[in-house]
């Protein structure tokens, strides 16, 4: 499923209304058709009290065709229009007029807070104030209005996205936004609901096809791709009956350092969970024996030095390198890196400290192989392009920084971002359970995994995030978010594989349908 922006959606509107012959009132009623089926189907008469907020522009049209269809059917509904100006959309004075040809119960025009009605817990409220046209944040009485809605502890819905919030563009007030129980959006959902300022506002959303112009959306570049169940599933390379552990790669990791010889545990399991044929792990030599007794099915290989990483050095040819999980920063470690990245070919993944390596000393940037792939957390991702003002300024950067070195760059969060050159892959997968140490090292063994299957970096990036949060999904399930460890990560990952062709709900966030 595509992300567009405010513009690219704006516009898709004019495409439909031109190519199809239909009015923009035409499609307002279609959307707010959707809408109300929506609503119909779940309440099936009900006579709960349902609260209708509209804004003056086509948002608050919407609100209105939702409001006359329920009130054609029957429902309990009052509607209230935010009148803060006499500058009103066409559509919504043709539906304003229409709302008055089916009741005599007129909406209510508020002027001010004094105009604010009581709202019971067991009522519906719909938010219709403002949609993505929004260009500066609620003010005044209207900001008040949006704190009275927040306050109430009725069930909220906002139509499209919740007022206040901005399509893409980073978030000015936060005070100033509805908090909605649920969100249904029209035809594809917006990237503020996936971004860690924003998304808070949108818990959960549904996305409705209201019959934009198919030829336009097709041809469009988004804003972003989310990957969810049917993308994955069109990743996935099928195995041939006469195929042998040398067709599925060589997996190389590089990890561990006195204390820390878990990470490449955990990345080495993962390499092997995720598929590949052959796995060797270099340690230090304090690492061997413990390699040797958690993984019996890896090769290893040590270094030098007994307490960390100070040579590279190894006669294999691997298909794929993972790199740097619990390695330190040591200086030794550091002089090994550079002279690594200066001689490597292989596909390489960076993570943890051969990440924080670079941090130290930017000269290791020069010598990284093209499209490697890195798989920074928060504070990885500020250690490698400086401090961010949001986080639409976070995502700039991180392309400008992924472009400039040529490298795909894996943004690991609530919905981990992938990006590579212009293009952003944003996951549906994953949940809080998976906020435990070693879980990272374990997507390094998942990417690394696929890369020595013969992945191409920026594919088995975006799998293996999304394998790697199905895991944690099924993981959740069964455990509760709290009793997750990344080692339950690793034994869900064929459950994530199964996952992927059955017939269940799709490994998806909650939140994305």
């Amino acid at each position: 499923m595509k992300i567009f922006s405010a513009k690219q959606l704006h516009e898709a509107d004019k495409q439909t209304t031109e190519k199809h012959n239909i009015t923009s009132l035409d499609l307002m009623e279609r959307a707010g058709s959707q809408i109300f089926n929506w609503l119909h189907q779940r309440m099936q008469g009900a006579q709960v009290p349902i609260h209708i907020f509209c804004g003056i522009g086509n948002n608050g049209g919407d609100g209105l065709v939702v409001g006359r269809l329920l009130i054609e059917h029957g429902y309990n509904v009052h509607i209230y229009v935010a009148n803060f100006t006499d500058k009103r959309s066409k559509c919504f004075l043709i539906n304003y007029d229409r709302v008055k040809e089916v009741t005599k119960n007129w909406p209510i025009l508020m002027t001010s807070e004094r105009d604010f009605p009581k709202i019971n817990a067991e009522d519906i409220v719909i938010d219709a104030l403002f949609g993505i046209g929004l260009n500066r944040p609620p003010e005044g009485w209207v900001k008040e209005l949006i704190q009275h809605l927040n306050n109430n502890k009725a069930f909220t819905l906002s139509i499209d996205i919740p007022s206040g919030l901005y399509a893409n563009k980073a978030l000015e007030d936060a005070e100033a936004v509805v908090k909605a129980n649920h969100t249904l959006t029209f035809q594809a959902p917006k990237l503020a609901f996936f971004l860690p300022e924003s998304g808070r506002f949108v818990p959960y959303f549904e996305a409705l096809d209201i019959g934009l112009d198919p030829e336009y959306l097709y041809e469009t570049k988004p804003l972003a791709q989310l990957i969810a169940k049917p993308e994955a599933q069109q990743f996935y390379k099928s195995r041939d009956k006469f195929d042998h552990k040398g067709t599925f790669g060589h997996a190389l990791i590089i990890g561990g350092s006195h204390g820390k010889i878990g990470a490449a545990v955990l990345a080495t399991k993962a390499a092997f969970r995720m598929g590949a044929g052959l796995v060797t792990t270099f340690v230090p030599t304090c690492g061997y024996t413990i390699l040797q007794a958690t993984v019996p099915e890896a090769m290893t290989l040590t270094d030098t030095h007994d307490d960390r990483i100070t040579t590279i050095s190894y006669e294999i040819e691997p298909d794929a390198i993972g790199i740097g999980m619990g390695i330190g920063t040591h200086k030794d470690t550091i002089a090994a890196l550079k002279k690594f990245f200066s001689e490597v070919k292989t596909p390489l993944l960076l993570d943890a400290d051969a990440l924080n390596c670079i941090a130290k000393d930017d000269e290791l940037l020069k010598t990284l192989p093209k499209q490697s792939i890195l798989t920074p957390h928060p504070g990885e991702l500020e250690r490698l392009i400086g401090t961010w003002t949001d986080d639409y300024d976070k995502l700039e950067k991180t392309k400008s920084f992924a472009k400039k070195h040529e490298l795909v760059i894996v943004i690991k969060g609530a919905h981990t971002t992938i990006i590579f050159e212009d293009s952003m892959y944003i996951n549906t997968t994953g949940n809080p359970g998976m906020a435990t140490a070693g879980s990272g090292d374990t997507l390094s063994g998942i990417i690394t995994g696929l890369l020595a299957q013969g992945y191409d970096p920026l594919l088995a990036s975006v799998f293996g995030v999304y394998l790697h949060g199905s895991a944690g999904m099924i993981a959740s399930q069964e455990m509760g978010f709290e009793a997750v460890m990344a080692s339950d990560l690793i034994d869900n990952l064929g459950n994530a594989y199964l996952a992927l062709f059955s017939q269940d709900a799709p490994a998806t966030d909650a939140k994305n349908k």
